[in-house]
């Protein structure tokens, strides 16, 4: 029963999330509004849906690890993981927005997470203002999207959602498509944290783990179905940007509203802050010099991606034994310096490409 209540989670969230863009994504365009915009915002929005469900209701529930791990372990695997598979199907071209606006964004926002937290809690003024950061993001997706004259991203876009144009169904049927995903999106998270729980009970595993690992990629299966179409599809922008942008709204807005509504905020375990909260931070710095080589992901480096993912499951797996210790000096002295040093290789040989070709 437990395994069913895990997997009817998992469809609900997912299923739910789809109603719900499909819904708002309609009736936003007969609303008028371009397809572009719903991409940034509606689908944005719509793609962290799941994380913001079970972030909540775990939060009233009692269970703050559960919210803190989900958030965290998601944004780990937006990046190692997905970005890592997409890149494995086809090279990802890196819009230069995104280098230069959207990752410093998150790496901003990351860090000021970190700071938020060091005290052991995220209270309901740093959720505020965690929320406020992300309608004040999203009001600048809009008005910057307006100056948008590419016409193959307007295509794009115009692809996946302008069918909608064409629809000349009642808006109530919309609204039912959205209410229907709100319901499923609640029930899901509801079945998803219940089995969360029993398992971790079940097993001895802390539900910071639980949270990190199996909640975390169930939560990012919008974002790894998304992403992997994309890829295939030749659509790469809107692969990494999809990333970069659901683990910008994982903080500025499903923490924020996990902090605001939980009685008391959201208590951070000490482990999350020694070791979770730091891989996340690395993760988003080391987007950088990865976009800024050549301004893409190559299959080597989405290889790398994934080859981390695989080991920052690993330790945390085996964090409450022996080997975890033995596996994480293993990285620090090794691993970790050694991809250090190709990366610093890599920018700068793609720092002199650039100056011999100005020249």
């Amino acid at each position: 029963m437990t395994l069913f209540f895990l997997i009817a989670g998992f469809v609900l969230l997912v299923a739910g999330a789809e109603f719900l863009v499909r819904g708002a994504t309609r009736i936003a365009v007969v609303a008028g509004v371009s397809p572009l915009v719903i991409g940034l915002t509606v689908v944005a929005y719509g793609t962290s849906a799941p994380e913001a469900a079970v972030s909540v209701m775990s939060s009233l529930a009692g269970q703050p690890d559960i919210a803190i791990g989900n958030v965290i372990g998601s944004n780990i695997a937006n990046i190692l993981l997905i970005l890592g598979l997409a890149s494995l199907v086809a090279p990802l071209i890196v819009d230069q927005q995104i280098v230069r606006l959207d990752v410093p964004v998150m790496i901003a926002i990351s860090v000021i997470l970190y700071l938020f937290c060091l005290n052991g809690n995220l209270g309901r003024i740093e959720g505020s203002l965690l929320i406020a950061g992300s309608i004040a993001y999203s009001v600048f997706l809009v008005v910057n999207s307006r100056k948008e004259t590419n016409l193959r991203v307007q295509e794009e876009y115009e692809q996946e959602y302008g069918e909608a144009k064409a629809s000349r169904r009642h808006w109530s049927i919309d609204a039912g498509l959205i209410l229907l995903g709100l319901a499923m999106l609640v029930g899901g998270s509801r079945f998803l944290i219940d089995a969360a729980v029993t398992l971790a009970e079940r097993f001895g595993i802390s539900e910071l783990v639980i949270g990190l690992t199996i909640v975390a990629v169930g939560t990012s299966l919008p974002e790894i179905a998304t992403s992997m179409i994309a890829s295939f599809r030749g659509e790469a922008d809107i692969a990494v940007g999809n990333v970069v942008g659901s683990n910008i709204f994982n903080i500025l807005l499903v923490l924020g509203l996990a902090a605001v509504i939980a009685p008391g905020g959201v208590p951070i375990a000490a482990s999350a802050l020694r070791f979770d909260f730091p891989v996340m931070l690395a993760v988003a710095i080391a987007c950088l010099p990865v976009f800024f080589t050549g301004y893409r992901v190559a299959r080597w480096e989405g290889a790398v991606f994934l080859g981390y993912y695989t080991a920052y499951m690993v330790y945390i797996i085996l964090e409450a034994g022996e080997g975890a210790a033995l596996f994480g000096k293993a990285m620090a002295w090794f691993v970790i310096p050694l991809t250090l040093l190709t990366l610093v290789v890599v920018t700068v040989r793609a720092i002199r490409e650039k100056r011999e070709a100005r020249a």
